[in-house]
Order: C-alpha cells, then sequence, then structure tokens
C-alpha cells in the first residue's frame, strides 16, 4: 500500500499552555490513519472483529523531531510495511506541508475473542500482504 494520507488540525484540548501539542495526542493520530487505510483497503477493523479476530496493539514506537502546534493541519502518512500470519506493523509520517515533525510504528497481533494469538484467516492475509510497501 502506498502511503494512506489523513488529514486533521491540532485541536487546543491536545496542547498546552504555549499550544504546543502534548506527545501523547500522537498515538492517536496514528490510530485515526490506521483506521483509515484500513477501510481504504477495504477491510475495516468492524469487519475484522465480526470475523472473530481483533488486531492488539502490541507495541508502539515514536520519534518525535519538530512540535505541532495549535491549528497546524497535520497529513498523517500510515503504510502497511509488514504482514505476518498473525503480525501486523504499520508505519506512519506526522508531516505539516512537507515538513516531517514525527515519525512512528505500532505492531499488532492478531487474537481470537479470548485474547489467544491467532492465525488470520488465508484471504484476509492475501489482502493485508497485497497491501505492504
Amino acid at each position: 500500500m502506498s502511503a494512506f494520507v489523513s488529514v486533521l488540525r491540532v485541536r487546543y484540548a491536545e496542547t498546552d499552555a504555549m499550544g504546543v501539542a502534548h506527545h501523547a495526542g500522537y498515538p492517536v493520530w496514528f490510530e485515526v490513519a490506521r483506521t483509515d487505510a484500513m477501510h481504504a483497503l477495504g477491510l475495516p477493523y468492524r469487519e475484522v472483529e465480526a470475523r472473530g479476530y481483533y488486531l492488539m496493539l502490541s507495541g508502539l514506537n515514536v520519534e518525535y523531531r519538530r512540535a505541532a502546534r495549535y491549528d497546524d493541519e497535520l497529513h498523517i502518512h500510515a503504510r502497511l510495511s509488514s504482514v505476518r500470519s498473525r503480525t501486523l506493523t504499520f508505519t506512519y509520517e506526522v508531516r505539516r506541508a512537507e515538513e516531517v515533525l514525527a515519525t512512528g510504528e505500532t505492531r499488532h497481533i492478531a487474537t481470537d475473542h479470548t485474547y489467544r494469538p491467532a492465525r488470520l484467516p488465508d484471504d484476509l492475509l492475501a489482502l493485508l500482504q497485497g497491501a505492504v510497501s
């Protein structure tokens, strides 16, 4: 999958007294972009869950480079970078225009509804593997 881009504005509630976006907002923005990317693939999380699977977060990394500020328009680039039978990895870039503000990665493990690791079905794996960039 080439990068899927979600666009959002930094909300006042996401900033400190200096108008700088709090570090805890970045993982939330990653989730917005990841959810949008899954929709673009034709595989919304709701469908994954309806088929008996969760894609639980197993790892998160954020590298902060520059501050996002109140009312900045941000472009969150999400890419599916790795797919295995039970795990997915997404990578992210948070940009203000062409300036990269942060990069990151989330790792997910597929589980059944009892939270036991589970192999994703072949049709879902094929769809996801076809989107890896």
